[in-house]
C-alpha cells in the first residue's frame, strides 16, 4: 500500500494510505457480483411479465439504468463508496483528503470506459502502479484517489511510543493528563490523519493546549505528536 503526504491550505501534512491493487480488484469483483445478481433477478422478473415490444423496451431501460449508473450513484451518495469499496474499507477522496464534488465523481465515472472497459482493467492497473498515488486515469483527471481506511495494528495503535535516548521534553504540563486522555488524543489524531481531517487536528491541538494551559508555536500535528511523546517520557521514568 503506497503512502503519500499532502499539504493542506493550513500547511498541515496529512498522510494518506492508498488502497492496494488487491483491495481495489476485490472491491470491483464484489460490485460486479452485485450487478450480475441484480441483472439476473431483473431478467427473471421481466420474463414473468407480459408486455408488448414497447413495454419490454421500457423495462430494459428501467432495469439497465441502475447498472449503467451504479458507480456514479453509489459514490456520489455514499461518500465515495460502493458496496464493494465499503466491504474492503476503501473510498474515493480528493487529493487534499476532502470529499469529492459530483463533478469529480462524474469525470472518473466517464473515464471508466478507458480505464476499466477497454483492456479489462489492465490500463487502470498499470496506471495505478506507475502513478504512486493510487490513481487511475479517471482519478488523475478528476484529481481524486482511493484510500484505505483499514486500521494498522502496530505499536502506534497503543498508548506507548518509543522515546529516543537523550529525548528532551517540551511540555511538562502533560503530567496532568491521564492514560485514558492520552489514548483518546492519540486515537483522534490517528483517525484524523487517515481521513485527512486537518480541521479535526487543529481543533484537537487547540483543545489539548487549553487543557494543558500552554500555547504552541509548532504546527498542530507536530504539537499533538510532541504531547504524546512528552507524556510517554514522563510516565516511563
Amino acid at each position: 500500500m503506497d503512502n503519500f503526504q499532502i499539504e493542506t491550505a493550513q500547511n498541515i501534512g496529512i498522510q494518506q494510505n492508498s488502497a492496494s491493487i488487491g483491495d481495489r480488484i476485490l472491491a470491483f469483483l464484489v460490485d460486479l457480483f452485485i450487478i450480475i445478481i441484480y441483472t439476473i433477478l431483473s431478467m427473471l422478473l421481466l420474463a414473468g411479465l407480459e408486455a408488448d415490444r414497447f413495454g419490454e423496451m421500457v423495462y430494459y431501460v428501467v432495469i439497465g439504468l441502475p447498472v449503467f449508473l451504479y458507480y456514479l450513484l453509489f459514490e456520489t451518495f455514499w461518500g465515495g463508496k460502493t458496496p464493494g469499496k465499503a466491504a474492503l474499507k476503501i473510498r474515493v477522496v480528493k487529493l487534499d483528503g476532502s470529499r469529492p464534488a459530483f463533478s469529480n465523481y462524474l469525470i472518473r465515472w466517464l473515464l471508466r470506459i478507458i480505464d476499466i472497459s477497454i483492456g479489462s482493467g489492465s490500463i487502470a492497473v498499470v496506471t495505478i502502479l506507475l502513478n504512486g498515488k493510487g490513481q487511475r486515469l479517471g482519478d488523475m483527471a478528476a484529481k481524486t484517489t482511493v484510500i484505505s481506511e483499514k486500521r494498522k495494528v502496530s505499536l502506534a495503535n497503543t498508548l506507548a511510543v518509543e522515546i529516543p535516548e537523550g529525548y528532551v521534553p517540551k511540555y511538562p504540563q502533560v503530567t496532568v493528563l491521564k492514560d485514558r486522555d492520552v489514548q483518546d488524543i492519540k486515537e483522534i489524531y490517528r483517525t484524523a490523519r487517515v481521513k485527512g481531517r486537518h480541521d479535526v487536528v487543529i481543533a484537537l491541538a487547540e483543545k489539548t493546549a487549553s487543557v494543558l494551559g500552554v500555547k504552541f508555536e509548532e504546527k498542530p500535528m507536530a504539537f499533538i505528536k510532541q504531547v504524546i511523546e512528552d507524556y510517554n517520557y514522563f510516565t516511563q521514568q
